[in-house]
């Protein structure tokens, strides 16, 4: 992941993140990129709320890809980075990772869809992909 294009949002593993063996379960990992994709949108100036409100326009998980490469437990401080890898026409894919203090724990790609309020997909507004993908000067 590239650093200087990657979004970062920090958390703290709870002890209702983890399991029996004191390490996070592994669908909190899902709840954690969630996170980190709404504070990325949210960093780019994108209110997902008034998104809906005014346009019917939602983020809808496609597919995730996703590797656990090392157990968090709790107590850890993580990071959480996002970087976009591709806006279509109604699709937009990241790339996700989990940090512990540089060392990569797990790693996503997540293709989301851009859907209207009939839940069928619908093309990014021109406004929003120049939020997420500003153009190279």
């Amino acid at each position: 992941m590239t650093e200087s294009a990657a979004h970062r949002m920090t958390l703290r593993v709870y002890y209702e993140d983890t399991d029996l063996a004191g390490i996070v379960y592994y669908a909190n990992y899902l709840k954690f990129i969630e996170r980190g994709r709404t504070e990325w949108v949210r960093a780019l100036g994108v209110d997902q709320a008034v998104l809906k409100a005014e346009t019917g326009i939602v983020f809808a998980v496609r597919r995730v890809e996703a590797d656990y490469l090392r157990p968090a437990r709790f107590g850890d401080e993580l990071t959480v980075t996002t970087r976009l890898q591709m806006i279509g026409g109604a699709r937009i894919v990241v790339e996700q990772e989990v940090l512990r203090t540089g060392e990569r724990l797990f790693q996503a790609v997540v293709t989301l869809v851009c859907m209207g309020e009939d839940g069928h997909a619908a093309r990014v507004p021109p406004d929003l992909r120049a939020k997420l993908a500003p153009p190279l000067h």
